[in-house]
């Protein structure tokens, strides 16, 4: 049986310790990303997940999973892209079929262009993580983490 976020069952009769245990996946700063205008660069994520806990691939086996979701809002940097690691086919006792997962830890890549108007200078671009971790018995509540890159324009 898989539970679901927004499953009667996973809020009102599972013990308050489930949800105890904090943050399952955690993200580690970006390195600082120095660009040019009009130029296209690559910034990786650093992702970490708990030990026992998966998270869907950007693209589920089936659509009522929540997938792996990284979004930056409008900023100094545009974003033309993703790069997601392989997901693992992964079978678990409460799914009929294999699902497409992450586990461990993992890095999303993010293709961005600098416009060719971008001003040199500093700045922070921000972004949303959004996903929802499980385990082999449960799935925690969805979840969004703000996310956020140091960027330089240089000349």
């Amino acid at each position: 049986m898989i539970l679901l976020a927004n499953s009667p069952v996973l809020f009102g009769q599972v013990p308050g310790k489930a949800f105890a245990q904090g943050n399952v996946l955690n993200y580690l700063p970006a390195k600082k990303v120095t660009a040019k205008p009009g130029a296209t660069v690559d910034s990786a994520l650093p992702i970490e997940l708990r030990s026992g806990y998966h998270v869907n691939s950007n693209t589920p086996s089936d659509d009522y999973l929540i997938p792996l979701r990284l979004t930056w809002d409008s900023g100094v940097l545009e974003s033309t892209g993703f790069t997601f690691p392989k997901a693992q086919m992964e079978k678990y006792s409460f799914s009929e079929k294999p699902l497409s997962v992450y586990t461990g830890d993992f890095e999303i890549v993010t293709h961005f262009k600098a416009p060719a108007s971008a001003t040199p200078g500093p700045s922070t671009l921000t972004g949303k993580l959004r996903y929802q971790a499980c385990n082999n018995t449960m799935c925690l509540p969805p979840k969004t983490l703000e996310v956020s890159l140091q960027v330089e324009i240089v000349k």
